[in-house]
């Protein structure tokens, strides 16, 4: 798929799930279950509920999207 057909949302994690999967909040209310994308895994990006994250979502499937970028957030503990 094209890059440009992607819509980009922001949202908040509210769940971890397993296999690195996590439920995401989206601004406008709606949830989905999201995936982090190769970049982050590769570099260890760690995500927790709580988050703030930038997400992509297909215009063909919006029940599910792909974490792009996490938003820094200054939590205790250094992570």
């Amino acid at each position: 798929m094209a890059k440009e057909e992607l819509i980009e949302m922001q949202g908040a994690v509210t769940e971890v799930l397993p296999d690195s999967r996590f439920r995401v909040t989206l601004e406008n209310g709606h949830q989905l279950v999201a995936y982090t994308s190769g970049k982050m895994r590769k570099h260890h990006i760690r995500i927790l509920a709580g988050d703030k994250v930038s997400l992509e979502l297909s215009p063909y499937d919006l029940s599910k999207g792909r974490i792009m970028f996490r938003h820094l957030e200054r939590r205790p503990g250094g992570y």
